[in-house]
């Protein structure tokens, strides 16, 4: 469907602050399209005070935000060449998947990833169906009972209850005409608590990528409250696809949805972008989010710090799981890695399905 000429005006500027590096997921544009309309708008300022509410540029960033929206707006060249001008580190390597009629300019790598040229960075990859292994199949028989729970609101009928079922008693006494018969009683049902998966899909990633969309398609397929979202240079849901129950076509589905397999990342900006739309992070309350993920920031590690401890204040259990932990030797040396362990209930092994998984059911059996 062909977007009419002003809302097509207002995604082309979102498309411009994705090559500029900012990350923005697809709910966030159309938010920023609805806060348009309902400003008029009536001035050229009230789009930017929409954009600010609904992009949410990170503040660190907010000049080149601003370079960036009167360049589009007003045309002004000189501010295009002072935001392209920033130094490297204040900005994360460039999203090639936006442009897919655009070929690679040869000679060009990412910089952040292991092996990844930029024949690699496509919209569209394709993985390999895998047969399920010792792992999947451990995970399908324990996870009804080790995945992490809670208690819910619901009650159900049971002989040794803590309390009183007051409605039922009440029902069976009006079905006995009366009679006073044993009182009914009731406990609170336990159900499985939301869980949270952020997936780093970066080029230092890569080797690890397809075993992590595997292992979230499987968790979602048992648990079902799982939502799944990939980061690189932006942020992107792909719980829809994952609850199909065809791995092949879950897998397809996801593919499709994500733009910027093995390119660069920023893993700070993402989490904030995360952290920046409501609705995603409501998702953070009393569940427990497993980031998927080197740690390997390149620029600032604040951003990432302060991200970190704004997801573990919501969440229940906070787990970090990294390829780099199935070596024995592995030490968190980096300053992000360090900055991040005092929020973490768990820094792990996520080397392979099965530590994954591993880690998955002994987060179950402490909670």
């Amino acid at each position: 469907m062909k977007l009419p000429r002003a809302a097509a005006l207002l995604v082309d500027f979102t498309q411009v602050l994705r090559r500029h590096d900012f990350s923005l997921s697809h709910e966030q544009v159309v938010m920023f399209l609805g806060a348009v309309r309902l400003l008029g708008p009536r001035s050229i300022d009230s789009i930017r005070q929409a954009a600010l509410a609904t992009l949410a540029p990170p503040v660190d960033r907010l000049p080149e935000f601003d370079a960036l929206f009167r360049a589009f707006f007003f045309e002004e060249g000189d501010a295009v060449v002072a935001a392209r001008s920033l130094p490297e580190q204040d900005a994360p390597v460039r999203d090639k998947g936006i442009q897919p009629d655009k070929p690679p300019e040869a000679g060009d790598e990412s910089r952040s990833g292991k092996a990844a040229t930029p024949t690699e960075m496509l919209n569209l990859r394709r993985f390999d169906a895998r047969e399920e292994n010792a792992a999947i199949a451990r995970l399908n028989k324990m996870a009804p009972r080790a995945l992490p729970r809670r208690r819910s609101f619901r009650k159900v009928v049971s002989k040794d209850g803590e309390g009183i079922d007051l409605r039922r008693s009440l029902r069976r006494i009006v079905e006995h005409d009366g009679d006073v018969i044993a009182v009914m009683r009731s406990r609170r049902k336990t159900t499985i608590r939301p869980i949270v998966l952020l997936i780093d899909i970066s080029g230092s990633m890569k080797a690890h990528t397809a075993d992590y969309l595997l292992y979230a398609h499987a968790l979602t397929t048992l648990a079902g409250k799982v939502e799944t979202f990939t980061f690189g240079t932006r942020l992107t849901r792909i719980t829809g696809a994952l609850r199909q129950r065809r791995r092949e076509i879950a897998l397809a589905q996801a593919s499709a949805l994500v733009g910027d397999w093995d390119g660069g990342t920023r893993i700070g900006p993402a989490l904030q972008s995360f952290l920046a739309n409501p609705r995603y992070a409501a998702l953070l309350r009393g569940a427990v989010v497993l980031v998927l993920s080197d740690g390997l920031e390149r620029g600032d590690p604040a951003p990432m710090r302060e991200a970190v401890a704004r997801i573990s204040w919501r969440a229940f259990h906070l787990a970090w799981l990294t390829p780099l932990a199935a070596d024995p030797r592995f030490r968190p040396e980096t300053a992000a890695l360090k900055g991040i362990l005092d929020y973490l209930d768990r820094l792990g092994n996520g080397g392979s399905i099965a530590s994954l998984i591993d880690n998955t059911l002994k987060i179950g059996s402490r909670s």
